[in-house]
Order: C-alpha cells, then sequence, then structure tokens
C-alpha cells in the first residue's frame, strides 16, 4: 500500500508539473495605434506581444492592411515569459483609418490558442477584439458593441481560470478542506469575494504591486493549504475558519487574475462591463471545475471503488511538492527582479 501510495503522489507531482506553466500560453496581444500623420503619410505603431513556449510548429503572426509598409522593426525582445516585437508601418494615404479595415492572426487555429487584438484610433477612439481559431481575423467597428465585450471577456475569463494551475490547485485544496456543502459554499464563497475585490481594484489603478512577489505569495498560500491538509486534526486556524483565510487568500489570487487582465487591457468605454464580464468568467470557470471535479469523484467511487483516505493522502503530497516548487522557482524570480 506504502509503495501504491508513493507512485501515486509521484504520477500526480510529474502530472500537475507539466501544467505549471500553464499560464505561459497566455493570449497573445496585438496592439495598433494611430499615428499623427507626417509628411502627408499614415504612421502605425504596431507592438506584438505573444508566448515564448508554443504547442505547434507553426508561429502566430499578425497581418494588417496591404496597403501598410514596414518602416522599422525591433528585435524580439524578452519580456517574462513573452516575446515582444515592435513595427512602425508606414501606410502611404495621409487621411487612412483603420476604421473599416480588416486585421488579424494567422496561426491561431494551429495552436488552439486565443489573442486579443487593442486598436487605438488618432480620434481617441478605442476598439479591442478577441480572435480565436474560429475567427482569426476582424473589421476595426466604427463603435464598439456592448454584447460583444461581455461575450469576449466572459471567454477570456473563463479560459484564464481554466489554464491556471496554481488558482485551480488551491480551489482543489478547499475541496479536501471542507466536509459539509454549507462549509464548501461559505469557503468558495469567501474565495471569490476576496480575489473578486483585488482583481477589480488593480485593474482599475487604485493600486499596483509587484508581480514577482505576488506570484510568490500566491505559491505560500499553495504550501500552508497542504500543511493544514496534511494535519488532520482539525486544530489549525484553516479548519477552524476556513472562509477567513480562504478570503485573505483569495485577494492574493485577485492580485494574479488582475495581472492577466492587464496585460489585455480594457476598453475605455466599456471598462465597467469588460471588468464585470471577466470577474464573471472567472467565477463561471471556477463553478465548472468544482463541479467536475465532485463528479468525477462520484463516479469513481461508484463505479470502482476507490477509497477516499489513499488518494487525498496523494493528492495533499502532490499539492505540497508542487507548491513548495513554485515557491523555489517564484522566489527566486522575485529575488532576480528585486533591486538591492
Amino acid at each position: 500500500m506504502k509503495r501504491s501510495m508513493l507512485l501515486l503522489t509521484c504520477c500526480l507531482t510529474i502530472l500537475g508539473s507539466s501544467v505549471a506553466t500553464a499560464h505561459k500560453f497566455a493570449p497573445s496581444l496585438l496592439k495598433i495605434i494611430e499615428l499623427p500623420s507626417a509628411g502627408g503619410r499614415q504612421l502605425l505603431h504596431v507592438i506584438w506581444k505573444t508566448p515564448i513556449e508554443s504547442i505547434s510548429s507553426t508561429m502566430l503572426q499578425p497581418y494588417w492592411p496591404e496597403t501598410c509598409d514596414v518602416r522599422r522593426q525591433s528585435p524580439p525582445q524578452v519580456e517574462g515569459t513573452a516575446t515582444v516585437i515592435i513595427w512602425d508601418l508606414d501606410c502611404g494615404v495621409e487621411n487612412l483609418s483603420l476604421s473599416g479595415q480588416s486585421i488579424g492572426i494567422n496561426g491561431l487555429a494551429e495552436n488552439q490558442v486565443s489573442a486579443v487584438a487593442l486598436v487605438n484610433l488618432r480620434d481617441g477612439r478605442s476598439y479591442q477584439q478577441v480572435l480565436s481559431s474560429e475567427r482569426a481575423s476582424f473589421v476595426v467597428p466604427l463603435k464598439s458593441e456592448v454584447f460583444t465585450v461581455l461575450v469576449d471577456y466572459l471567454s477570456l475569463g473563463v479560459e484564464h481560470i481554466l489554464t491556471g494551475p496554481d488558482h485551480l490547485l488551491f480551489v482543489f485544496g478547499l475541496l479536501l478542506l471542507l466536509t459539509t456543502k454549507a462549509r464548501l459554499i461559505g469557503t468558495i464563497t469567501a474565495f471569490t469575494f476576496g480575489h473578486s475585490v483585488t482583481l477589480s481594484f488593480v485593474a482599475l489603478g487604485f493600486f499596483d504591486y509587484p508581480v514577482a512577489l505576488v506570484e510568490f505569495l500566491i505559491a505560500v498560500s499553495l504550501f500552508l493549504l497542504a500543511i493544514e491538509l496534511a494535519r488532520r486534526d482539525g486544530r489549525g486556524s484553516l479548519w477552524q475558519n476556513p472562509w477567513w483565510l480562504a478570503g485573505a487568500f483569495g485577494l492574493l489570487h485577485g492580485m494574479g487574475f488582475a495581472g492577466a487582465l492587464l496585460e489585455i487591457g480594457l476598453p475605455q468605454e466599456n471598462i465597467f462591463f469588460s471588468l464585470l464580464s471577466f470577474n464573471v468568467g472567472i467565477e463561471l470557470g471556477q463553478i465548472i471545475f468544482v463541479v467536475f471535479a465532485l463528479s468525477i469523484w462520484k463516479i469513481a467511487k461508484t463505479n470502482i471503488g476507490l477509497h477516499y483516505e489513499p488518494w487525498r493522502t496523494a493528492a495533499v503530497y502532490a499539492l505540497g511538492g508542487l507548491s513548495m516548487m513554485w515557491c523555489i522557482e517564484r522566489g527566486e524570480e522575485w529575488l532576480h527582479f528585486t533591486p538591492f
């Protein structure tokens, strides 16, 4: 039994480590800015940010109106887990506007990823669109539609939480911690409230924070949760007051969510609706994960007759191992980017 438990724990840890870099596949960002005309020429400034790692040999490649020629291209610059390239385009016609023009990204279908296209026009208007394998291009509209913003940011919220292993593992740990439906609902609600507060405050610009430090503290929160789960005596603070600490840890995770949202940006015309929709998308993804995890366990217990304790123990040790690995990895990154 002990050897089986050890093998099971190792497998879960290896499996978890294989998805530990899932946030490195965050949506790519294509930002196009109309510049004031110079010498009778319309100029565009293009910023392209895409993850270094990919799941396909086909590279993502943005495109713009054919009338635009590249005047300058910067060498690729590495920023965290992404590569950034900047172009200056000369579109020839002084009064050219991107309104009514088509822009897009090649390679989305092959890589099975999404991307965000931002367009800032010289008259102050800004538009954006989520691109995917089903919709790899779009025509810059004359006016952004609230419904489109709601749908796009809802899908981005769902995608972000479901591709964030650290956030999902924390929710999974809460499932292992709680024994009744009432405590489960109360604790998950506290976690939701916590990350909703900081997500909104950071996204709206009320305060800033060191990203590397917050990522490290998120890993620490997972490790502390694993320690409490391993005790199993019901005397720890997290056992006695799970909602308070879940809410406190939720504040940290909310800053992690906000970091992804700031990478994408908020449409100035619909800031409230886009923020609300992104938050709702996170909650929807969280609910999907909880229902999925509980359903899988119920099916396995009913049809296979799995015993709860061995699997729970293996899951706790896997959670502890992964969180410790993240603590070391993110701690080194934080120290690397902290000036002394």
